[in-house]
């Protein structure tokens, strides 16, 4: 079976590729996405602006937010693709660029390579009678069956005014276009929030700058990243059969008791919950903060010449300035009008069906409180279920399309989230990996099962693997 095959559609200087899915980008979401359809025999391209795969954590890739000390904030081993564990000589948190070649080992391990398109980006994508024209960077034009937008979720920096920029005679950055801790050698840092990029980097500007701070506007949980000497997130995953209200009163305890009160180190006490925003892993700020090497602050109330001036009415003379403000979302290749948008994110099905155009999907337009590959190959399996019903023309197909339209199931675990934008269209692991497990199951459309993808395995990684199609993921 040919998964590329070009037709010339007429006169327009269409490529007919009505038969064939989309995807854009060649990072985790695109990557898994790619693997799922290539299983289940469904013809697919991928097109990757960059010149090789990995999306954000490729630190060479423009516009990817990674830094030279970046390391994953869940552990290898909640973190891996389903059945493709990381290397045993990992560490519990890998680096930036072991994250990197892992993904790279994996997009060849299953022959992905020969199925990118890259240095392409996708200048626009627009329905036309149920398909989809794609034009690219290269000027070239497609006619697509289906789209999958797998291009991220950190390409478009929040980068919010502060009053008295124009007169500051320091350097503001946001923390996108921070690369090495070299930039900090002998100023006077202040790292604007607290989320885990911030924090990690604030880590740098404590160990490499004259005086670093941290501006914090409202308090937060800071998780350590190993507890009783296992990773954060492996100790708290033997708990998931404990009510989630449980969890909160007893590992929200034991916090205490392993960091103590953080309001003694100038932050402020959280005003919410443990595990009701998006975690904060990080234990090298609490070790900065009690050795003075970063002082924190609050709020920035104005900049003032060569000084910022802060909320509480304190004052200090500062050099370079790093917004670690976040990102807002953006599908800049689609017009606004194909997805819909609440709070800056996109309202899906699951996070993944777009309710209202046909054939459109998104994966990993979301965030959670846990590792987020194997849950990437879970989404794609559903969405490559659902692909592959349809187009056997599958009673299954209409009934999930019909539950697309009208099932809007709360996938919070009962934790009330905190009413921001950035939590709106965020899950808990647990209580997505439940319903969707449901829904699937009402479907007949069956679960990943170890060793499922081995006969997509290059000869050289798995050789004597028999190069076969699969059969039908739709139970019968």
């Amino acid at each position: 079976m040919d998964l590329v095959k070009n037709k010339q559609s007429g006169s327009t200087g269409t490529i007919d590729k009505s038969d064939t899915i989309c995807i854009v980008g060649a990072g985790p979401a695109g990557l898994t996405m790619a693997r799922s359809l290539l299983a289940k025999g469904i013809p697919f391209q991928v097109f990757e602006k960059h010149n090789d795969v990995g999306g954000i954590w490729d630190i060479n890739n423009p516009g990817s937010p990674m830094y030279e000390s970046a390391h994953f904030i869940s552990s290898k081993y909640l973190s891996s693709y389903f059945d493709f564990p990381m290397p045993e000589n990992y560490p519990d948190y890998p680096s930036n660029l072991q994250i990197l070649k892992y993904h790279r080992d994996f997009a060849k391990t299953y022959n992905l390579y020969p199925l990118i398109q890259f240095n392409t980006s996708i200048k626009e994508i627009k329905e036309q009678d149920g398909c989809w024209i794609v034009e690219t960077s290269s000027n070239e034009k497609y006619l697509f069956g289906g789209i999958v937008c797998a291009s991220g979720i950190t390409w478009s920096p929040n980068q919010p005014k502060l009053e008295g920029e124009r007169n500051f005679t320091g350097k503001i950055l946001h923390s996108v276009n921070y690369k090495s801790p070299t930039l900090f050698h002998g100023k006077r840092v202040l790292i604007v929030g607290a989320g885990n990029s911030g924090c990690d980097i604030a880590c740098d500007a404590g160990a490499n700058a004259e005086q670093a701070f941290i501006s914090v506007r409202r308090g937060y949980h800071f998780i350590p990243k190993h507890i009783l000497g296992q990773p954060a997130d492996v100790f708290g995953d033997g708990a998931h059969w404990i009510p989630n209200w449980v969890s909160q009163f007893v590992f929200g305890r034991l916090l205490k008791y392993l960091v103590g009160d953080l309001t003694k180190l100038g932050l402020p006490a959280p005003d919410h919950k443990i595990f009701e925003t998006h975690p904060i892993i990080n234990d090298q700020l609490i070790h900065n903060l009690r050795h003075g090497d970063v002082i924190a602050k609050p709020d920035i109330e104005k900049l003032e010449g060569d000084s910022v001036v802060f909320k509480d009415g304190s004052k200090e003379k500062i050099d370079i300035i790093i917004l670690a403000t976040g990102y807002n979302w953006s599908i800049p290749y689609m017009d606004s009008k194909y997805f819909e948008w609440k709070n800056g994110r996109p309202d899906l099905y699951l996070t993944l069906f777009n309710r209202n155009f046909e054939n459109l999907y998104a994966l990993g337009y979301m965030e959670t409180d846990g590792g987020a590959y194997k849950m990437f190959d879970e989404m794609a399996n559903l969405i490559a279920s659902y692909i592959e019903a349809k187009r056997k023309n599958h009673p299954t197909y209409l009934r999930f399309a019909n539950l697309i339209k009208t099932d809007r199931p709360l996938l919070n675990g009962k934790i009330q989230y905190l009413n921001t934008g950035r939590h709106s269209v965020y899950v808990n692991q647990v209580a997505y990996k439940n319903y969707r497990s449901k829904i699937q199951k009402k479907m007949g459309w069956l679960e990943l099962k170890p060793g499922q993808f081995n006969f997509l395995k290059s000869p050289i990684v798995s050789s004597g693997t028999e190069n076969r199609l699969p059969t039908s993921g739709i139970s019968q």
